[in-house]
């Protein structure tokens, strides 16, 4: 499974950005996919999942009610809509295939991530 993110860059505090992930995967739409991210220095984290359909989603804490996941399954594409950025959300942020999607718990990772995308949150 190949994906590819773009849409990162800089921005100021406050701004906004939308991140797309694209696959040329025909199985794409049975796929569970999240995004992750990392800081400089810092280990990867959890950020966002959507289930296959688009039907459930899950949020670290520290992006919920900023951040929102969705998918396109007819265009092969998920997408991350980041508002109210903050500096700390400054991070490489990765598209990957998940194990899952659950309501209670954020997901596993599978070995199947993107090349990573820059986020630059400036203050």
């Amino acid at each position: 499974v190949q994906l590819q993110a773009s849409g990162g860059g800089l921005v100021q505090a406050g701004g906004s950005l939308r991140l797309s992930c694209v696959s040329s995967a025909h199985t794409f739409s049975t796929y569970a996919l999240g995004w992750f991210r990392q800081a400089p220095g810092k280990e990867r984290e959890f950020v966002a999942a959507v289930s296959w359909s688009g039907g459930l989603t899950y949020y670290a804490d520290s992006v919920k009610g900023r951040f929102t996941i969705s998918r396109d399954n007819a265009k092969n594409t998920m997408y991350l809509q980041m508002n109210s950025l903050k500096p700390d959300d400054t991070a490489v942020y990765y598209c990957v295939v998940v194990l899952g999607v659950y309501s209670d718990r954020p997901p596993l990772p599978s070995d199947y991530w993107g090349q990573g995308t820059q986020v630059t949150v400036s203050s």
